[in-house]
């Protein structure tokens, strides 16, 4: 399909509404909106906002599920010349309360519950509305009973009769093709997660190859359980769609049977997610019992042999992929018609505009074709992280490459092959944990004097999250006692699955006294595989 002509969102909106006004793009529940009327619901939202106080330049953060007002949400504030803010529909209050202080955000707009959470007593704990979050002035709720000082969504939408249609010609005239779009927080390995910017230009122009990569076309159908909150959603999903005249089939929250039906019901032609998903949805009853058929090419992050598992599922056209928030969700993927091995083996080759070099993680001086270093990236990167000067100092080279901490080799063919980290990351079922910040939490616990979190191998995450605790000289800790600790406290995600207590001296130490997480993973695998087996020995 032609690349789309528009370079920022909210024209990229009004051209897919020229070009396919009858075509649905937004499918939820019962609720089918075509790209027309979905362009006049979030001009209609905008114009709410805009009497509701937002102009442009503003910070709008979004927190809910994956529904019609989160669509509704992003495009609105982007058209109105602002930028959206996700927010992780798993964080707990400290966490919402980091982000959104640090994303300087002036509008929240999110669900009364999500799930079993109350956001609004979450908030109420955090003093929102309130002084809490200093520059936050408004809060937007939908749900039939908002908490003292928020504003109804409905409210929103009943007073954009009395803003003039005209304001939004004014407002959208202020967002450039350079501008920031969104900003998403990801984990990094220092304690606390980071705001990564994305321009308009880029959410069109990397995304539109990624649609080229499957072969999509207006006729596409994209199931989307992944939430919309993270890249993998509103900008790998929406983007690569949208720019191809598709559809979204939105699913609230994941759940396996839920899952089939929609596939199903949507006859839905491409998959994206994380392979967790695709065993969870081949474990559960329906399977076999839901015609899948229909689902043709796809996405995910994954090894070799859950990505077979994943073709088996009847994703025939999947494709494993390299990418991380700051490339825009992809730097290299397969064309979905190359032969099984390279699309699957291989993260593939660059998306055009692009660029991939792997170096020396020291020097950063690359290296030559077949040796493993670090990917450092330039092309569709973020311009920095929002308000870390020090980070971003140290995040990128002399010549303005992003520095992942990833490493892996590159083919004669072109075709790149990733095969771990340099840096101190977890990645589960997809997802970053940062070490620094589960450590963090977990030294403020009673009777904990050290603790060390790493990555272990898991069959269905490929990594979980692991502890080693030192306990203080006579404390008596309990593993179930620190999770519910961590739960309490930290997204359900970055809770350790995997608890052991060891003495100090049996730690292995630098000639400094820095633990060596390299061997300490080796020992905690170790350790594990040994009560695996002492299970299954005594039949338990």
């Amino acid at each position: 399909m032609e690349i789309p002509a528009s370079r920022t969102l909210p024209a990229l909106m009004d051209e897919m509404a020229r070009r396919f006004p009858q075509r649905e793009f937004v499918i939820y529940g019962d609720e089918r909106l075509t790209y027309a009327q979905f362009r006049e619901r979030v001009r209609e939202l905008a114009r709410g906002l805009y009497g509701l106080g937002v102009r442009p330049g503003d910070h709008v953060a979004v927190w809910m599920g994956n529904q019609t007002e989160f669509m509704l949400s992003l495009f609105a504030v982007t058209l109105l010349g602002g930028t959206a803010i996700t927010v992780n529909t798993w964080y707990k209050a400290e966490e919402v309360a980091f982000v959104l202080t640090k994303s300087d955000v002036s509008t929240l707009i999110m669900v009364q519950r999500y799930l079993n959470q109350d956001y609004v007593a979450m908030l109420r704990g955090i003093d929102v509305p309130g002084k809490g979050v200093p520059a936050l002035a408004r809060v937007v709720c939908i749900g039939d009973n908002p908490g003292p000082g928020m504003t109804p969504y409905r409210d929103v939408i009943a007073g954009a009769a009395a803003v003039d249609e005209a304001v939004l010609a004014e407002t959208q005239a202020t967002v450039k093709p350079d501008g920031v779009a969104y900003m998403l927080f990801t984990s990094g390995t220092t304690s606390f997660p980071k705001g990564v910017q994305l321009l308009h230009r880029s959410l069109v122009e990397n995304l539109y190859h990624v649609g080229e990569r499957l072969h999509l076309t207006e006729q596409d159908r994209l199931w989307l359980g992944v939430s919309l909150f993270w890249a993998f959603g509103c900008v790998t999903g929406v983007s690569a769609l949208m720019t191809h005249g598709g559809a979204l089939v939105l699913q609230h929250n994941f759940e396996p049977g839920e899952a089939l039906r929609l596939m199903e019901q949507e006859r839905c032609t491409v998959f994206l997610g994380m392979p967790n998903m695709i065993l969870e949805m081949m474990d559960h009853p329906d399977y076999g019992k839901r015609d899948v058929s229909s689902l043709r090419t796809g996405i995910t992050i994954a090894t070799p042999e859950l990505m077979k598992r994943t073709a088996v599922f009847g994703v025939r056209e999947v494709c494993q992929v390299y990418g991380m928030t700051e490339s825009y969700g992809v730097a290299t993927l397969s064309d979905c018609k190359a032969p099984e091995a390279l699309r699957c083996e291989t993260v593939g080759r660059l998306l055009p505009g692009q660029e991939v070099v792997v170096a020396d993680p020291e020097t950063h001086a690359p290296l030559p074709v077949g040796e493993v270093g670090e990917f450092k990236l330039k092309g569709h990167v973020t311009p920095g992280y929002y308000k870390e000067p020090e980070r971003n100092a140290e995040s990128y080279d002399a010549e303005g490459y992003l520095l992942s901490g990833d490493l892996g080799w590159q083919d004669e063919q072109g075709y790149f092959h990733y095969t771990g980290r340099h840096k101190d990351m977890i990645k589960t079922g997809g997802i970053n944990v940062a070490p620094a910040e589960v450590e963090q939490f977990l030294l403020t616990q009673p009777g904990v004097s050290d603790a060390s979190v790493i990555a272990v191998p898991d069959p269905l995450r490929d990594e979980a999250v692991a502890a080693v605790i030192v306990p203080q000289a006579g404390a008596q800790l309990d593993a179930k006692a620190l999770a519910q600790a961590c739960k309490a406290h930290l997204a359900a995600y970055k809770v350790p699955r995997h608890f052991r207590f060891m003495q100090r001296e049996e730690l292995p130490l630098t000639a400094t006294g820095k633990v060596r997480k390299v061997e300490l993973r080796e020992m905690m695998a170790a350790w594990m595989a040994e009560q695996e087996g002492a299970t299954k020995q005594h039949g338990v």
